[in-house]
């Protein structure tokens, strides 16, 4: 299979970057997306140039840095699939592909195609967990019934691996499709619901501090999430929030 690769190249964060065309030979349908991007890479060191930086850890689908914007569809033209798990079967000989990083603002370019996505950290640093007291007699967990629905919901939330896919989705950049997924994860078991109050303000509020746009309600970030988190989320964050505000 013959390629035409358009990818980003950035030096660093502050330089100004630029899409540079790549012709590539020789991908077969059962190579992964990543490993592609790997024949290339070899291919540019052989020759003397600089490779192509990309984010990569798990290539299992597990951990979402390989977040790439592939013709201008984040994790490129699957469902349900980040880039890694992406296969070359996607596209057809002769396919002109175009690759970038997530775009924006609060995800500024490290270098061609990595992003800091440490903006995601911060939200989940200010509520995205529970305190329990270990001192004296600790209440089993298994001791507190959990309803099975909400259970399984909770664990749906949980699947979220904060990619970022919603943000760059979404025509605003909103995150609220992940800080909503990390607030239900808590707000549907009894665990959470002690420090509840606090956590969806702190959450919402960092959010909003790390420069994320709001929703835009068009549900694109659904449909591109690789762990398919449901929009049930942001209108349980929403009732949440407002719950948190409107008390007393």
């Amino acid at each position: 299979m013959k390629l035409t690769l358009k990818i980003w190249r950035q030096d660093n964060a502050t330089t100004k970057g630029k899409m540079v065309d790549y012709p590539i030979d020789g991908i077969e349908g059962d190579m992964s997306f990543l490993e592609m991007l790997d024949v290339l890479n070899e291919e540019l060191v052989v020759k003397g140039e600089e490779p192509v930086e990309f984010d990569h850890d798990c290539r299992e689908g597990i951990c979402g840095s390989c977040s790439l914007q592939i013709n201008g569809e984040p994790h490129g033209p699957d469902r349900l699939v980040t880039t890694c798990q992406l296969h070359m079967r996607s596209f057809n000989d002769g396919d002109t592909i175009t690759i970038e990083p997530f775009r924006a603002n609060a995800f500024p370019v490290v270098k061609d195609l990595i992003i800091d996505r440490s903006s995601f950290d911060r939200i989940q640093q200010a509520g995205g967990y529970v305190s329990v007291n270990t001192s004296g007699n600790t209440i089993d967990a298994n001791a507190t019934p959990v309803n099975k629905e909400d259970a399984d919901d909770s664990f749906n939330a949980a699947t979220c691996i904060g990619c970022g896919a919603c943000v760059a989705a979404c025509k605003n950049a909103s995150a609220m499709l992940f800080t909503s997924a990390k607030v239900s994860q808590y707000a549907l078991l009894p665990q959470g619901k002690i420090e509840a109050t606090e956590r969806v303000q702190a959450m919402v509020r960092q959010m909003d501090e790390e420069g994320f746009g709001n929703c835009s309600n068009t549900g694109a970030c659904e449909l591109e999430c690789p762990k398919g988190i449901s929009l049930e989320n942001i209108a349980r964050m929403n009732r949440e929030y407002m719950s948190a505000t409107t008390e007393g």
